[in-house]
Protein backbone atom coordinates (compact mmCIF):
# COMPACT_ATOMS: atom_id res chain seq x y z
CA UNK A 1 0.00 0.00 0.00
CA UNK A 2 1.48 3.47 -0.68
CA UNK A 3 0.74 6.91 1.49
CA UNK A 4 -2.39 8.64 1.00
CA UNK A 5 -3.34 12.19 3.50
CA UNK A 6 -7.41 12.53 4.05
CA UNK A 7 -8.30 16.01 5.43
CA UNK A 8 -10.87 17.35 7.32
CA UNK A 9 -11.21 21.15 8.62
CA UNK A 10 -13.51 22.61 11.07
CA UNK A 11 -13.25 26.22 12.04
CA UNK A 12 -9.23 26.55 12.45
CA UNK A 13 -9.11 22.87 13.54
CA UNK A 14 -8.48 20.50 11.29
CA UNK A 15 -7.55 16.76 10.71
CA UNK A 16 -5.33 14.31 8.72
CA UNK A 17 -6.37 10.78 8.42
CA UNK A 18 -2.99 9.27 7.06
CA UNK A 19 -2.78 5.72 5.96
CA UNK A 20 -0.29 3.52 3.99
CA UNK A 21 3.51 3.93 4.96
CA UNK A 22 5.04 6.67 5.54
CA UNK A 23 8.50 5.32 3.84
CA UNK A 24 9.33 7.06 1.12
CA UNK A 25 10.48 10.47 0.09
CA UNK A 26 7.31 11.15 -1.74
CA UNK A 27 4.85 9.99 0.82
CA UNK A 28 6.83 12.43 2.88
CA UNK A 29 6.76 15.29 0.48
CA UNK A 30 2.77 14.44 0.62
CA UNK A 31 2.43 14.62 4.14
CA UNK A 32 4.78 18.03 4.36
CA UNK A 33 2.63 19.70 1.93
CA UNK A 34 -0.80 18.54 3.50
CA UNK A 35 0.39 19.58 6.73
CA UNK A 36 2.37 23.76 5.63
CA UNK A 37 -0.31 24.28 3.63
CA UNK A 38 -2.21 24.98 6.72
CA UNK A 39 -0.83 27.41 8.50
CA UNK A 40 -3.33 29.48 8.87
CA UNK A 41 -5.22 27.23 11.53
CA UNK A 42 -4.73 26.68 15.19
CA UNK A 43 -4.45 23.24 15.43
CA UNK A 44 -3.49 20.21 12.83
CA UNK A 45 -4.25 16.91 13.96
CA UNK A 46 -2.44 13.95 12.00
CA UNK A 47 -4.70 10.21 12.88
CA UNK A 48 -2.16 7.71 12.37
CA UNK A 49 -4.16 4.82 13.03
CA UNK A 50 -3.73 3.68 9.91
CA UNK A 51 0.07 4.10 9.13
CA UNK A 52 1.16 0.86 8.68
CA UNK A 53 4.69 1.20 9.22
CA UNK A 54 7.02 4.75 9.47
CA UNK A 55 11.04 4.47 9.26
CA UNK A 56 13.53 7.20 10.23
CA UNK A 57 12.56 9.26 7.67
CA UNK A 58 8.89 9.79 8.38
CA UNK A 59 10.02 9.83 12.48
CA UNK A 60 12.06 12.77 10.81
CA UNK A 61 9.32 14.40 8.88
CA UNK A 62 7.01 14.16 12.23
CA UNK A 63 10.25 16.42 14.33
CA UNK A 64 10.31 18.83 11.31
CA UNK A 65 6.53 19.15 11.12
CA UNK A 66 6.66 19.33 15.16
CA UNK A 67 9.20 22.03 15.00
CA UNK A 68 7.65 24.04 11.74
CA UNK A 69 3.71 24.15 13.88
CA UNK A 70 5.57 25.34 17.14
CA UNK A 71 7.43 28.21 14.90
CA UNK A 72 4.20 29.22 13.37
CA UNK A 73 2.20 28.91 16.73
CA UNK A 74 -0.04 25.85 15.71
CA UNK A 75 -0.49 22.98 17.58
CA UNK A 76 0.32 19.50 16.26
CA UNK A 77 -1.23 16.08 17.59
CA UNK A 78 -0.84 13.05 17.06
CA UNK A 79 -3.72 11.10 17.71
CA UNK A 80 -3.89 7.05 17.61
CA UNK A 81 -0.60 5.97 16.63
CA UNK A 82 -0.70 2.22 15.24
CA UNK A 83 1.09 -0.24 16.79
CA UNK A 84 4.39 0.01 14.90
CA UNK A 85 4.08 3.82 14.37
CA UNK A 86 3.64 3.73 18.63
CA UNK A 87 6.73 1.65 19.07
CA UNK A 88 9.11 2.96 16.86
CA UNK A 89 7.79 6.54 18.41
CA UNK A 90 8.44 4.98 21.56
CA UNK A 91 11.75 2.98 20.70
CA UNK A 92 12.92 6.73 19.94
CA UNK A 93 11.29 8.44 23.11
CA UNK A 94 9.83 10.87 20.87
CA UNK A 95 6.93 10.41 22.68
CA UNK A 96 8.71 13.12 25.31
CA UNK A 97 8.94 15.44 22.16
CA UNK A 98 5.83 14.88 19.91
CA UNK A 99 2.09 15.50 21.34
CA UNK A 100 0.66 12.14 21.33
CA UNK A 101 -3.02 12.81 21.98
CA UNK A 102 -6.02 10.48 22.97
CA UNK A 103 -9.24 10.99 20.63
CA UNK A 104 -11.23 12.73 23.73
CA UNK A 105 -8.61 15.46 23.63
CA UNK A 106 -9.48 15.83 20.08
CA UNK A 107 -13.14 15.52 20.20
CA UNK A 108 -13.08 18.36 22.80
CA UNK A 109 -10.41 20.52 20.28
CA UNK A 110 -13.77 19.90 17.47
CA UNK A 111 -16.36 21.06 20.39
CA UNK A 112 -13.92 24.53 21.38
CA UNK A 113 -13.97 25.20 17.50
CA UNK A 114 -17.86 24.69 17.17
CA UNK A 115 -18.48 27.13 19.79
CA UNK A 116 -15.81 29.84 18.41
CA UNK A 117 -17.36 29.30 15.29
CA UNK A 118 -21.26 29.64 16.91
CA UNK A 119 -19.95 32.62 18.64
CA UNK A 120 -18.86 34.24 15.88
CA UNK A 121 -22.14 33.50 13.65
CA UNK A 122 -24.45 34.82 16.71
CA UNK A 123 -21.85 38.49 16.93
CA UNK A 124 -21.93 39.11 13.16
CA UNK A 125 -26.08 38.47 13.01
Amino acid sequence: MSFYVNMEQTGDVAVLQCAGRMVRAQALSLLKDAVTSLSELRVTVLDLSKVEIIDAGGLGMLVSLHNWACVNGIQLKLVQPSKPVRQMLELTRLTSVLDISSVEDVVEIFCTADRALENVAGAVA
